[in-house]
């Protein structure tokens, strides 16, 4: 047996559950490969670009199955063994067999998480396939699972996170994908940003990215670009907040008013208690300067997150009262 891991941008990856899989199936050899840089070819838009996750889990399928039948043969293997899950993915059995048909797969996958699903294998592959041997072999995984899971301080509901580790299937992920394809400069850099719960594209082309502990700063830190602007309190332990867009194209008023409105939203983020105003540091990644301003903070975080992101910077309005040091 030879264990075939896929690295996607789309993908949480766990060191954890490589570690548990590599222990149950310690004699086999294992490979990971990345389909990373096939971003664009995985994620599904409708004819208005607008996200859509059965399509996406079709060309994710697609994928995945195209790059295992190569790999099957150039080692000569027989048959493909997968943890897929019919009840967390878009696609059917019927789908899922049109996909593998269309690879050179059919009647090679085995599915054994599939428990109440029927598909067709080789007559040899009997065993294997009879639906109580499925839901045995299934129970016996998921009994692992929960043992794994309270060592790990999982969720025990879903151990393994099968239902968590596909970005595109998170509510609202994948309409924060599709809003990005919608302009330029689609990166893993700029995908990387979607991962963080207090992210905003705001149009027509400014994304906003505040970190709000250690963690999601430090992960911040590194996907800062040189034209990028950081934003961030004098406070310990306050919030670092990255803005992204085309500031050559602005004009300096413009450029202002987003300067403070974002110092705004750091502000209210940075949590100072009976203070007018909280001193707010900015500067650009490719800028040795760095200004100051006293911002204003936002009457509460609840404020901030239920404005209209399309409207969340007034930039035909007189400017906001703030004033500059």
């Amino acid at each position: 047996m030879q264990l075939l891991h896929f690295r996607s941008p789309f993908s949480r990856d766990f060191d954890d559950l490589r570690q548990f899989l590599r222990a149950e199936r310690s004699h086999a050899a294992y490979r990971t490969q990345s389909i990373k840089k096939d971003y664009s070819t995985l994620v599904g838009l409708s004819e208005d670009g607008e996200f859509s996750l059965a399509e996406s889990c079709a060309r994710c399928r697609g994928l995945l199955y195209s790059r295992a039948a190569r790999y099957m043969e150039r080692i000569e293997a027989d048959y493909l063994l997968t943890g897929e899950e019919t009840a967390g993915c878009e696609l059917g059995p019927e789908a899922l067999e049109q996909i593998e048909d269309a690879h050179g797969l059919s009647r090679k996958i085995l599915r054994p998480l599939c428990a109440s699903q029927l598909f067709d294998t080789e007559v040899g592959l009997a065993s294997w396939t009879r639906p109580t041997r499925r839901a045995r072999s299934a129970k016996d995984l998921a009994a692992k699972c929960q043992d794994f899971a309270a060592e790990q301080r999982l969720v025990v509901e879903d151990p393994m996170a099968c239902q968590t580790r596909c970005k595109l299937a998170t509510p609202g992920f994948g309409e924060r994908v599709a809003a990005l394809f919608k302009g330029e400069g689609v990166t893993l850099n700029a995908l990387c940003l979607l991962d963080f719960p207090l992210y905003y594209r705001i149009d027509p082309d400014i994304q906003l990215v505040l970190a709000r502990d250690e963690t999601e700063k430090r992960e911040l830190q590194n996907l800062f670009l040189p034209q990028d602007l950081r934003v961030y309190p004098s406070t310990p332990h306050a919030p670092m907040t990255l803005v992204r867009t085309n500031w050559d194209a602005r004009e300096r008023d413009e450029q202002r008013r987003i300067i403070e409105f974002v110092s705004r939203v750091t502000a209210t983020y940075a949590h100072v208690d009976d203070s007018l105003t909280v001193p707010i540091y900015y500067r650009f990644e490719n800028d040795d300067e760095t200004s100051m301003l006293n911002a204003e903070p936002f009457e509460s975080v609840e404020f901030v997150e239920a404005l209209d992101t399309v409207e969340m910077i007034p930039l035909t309005q007189p400017e906001l009262p703030m004033s500059l040091s």
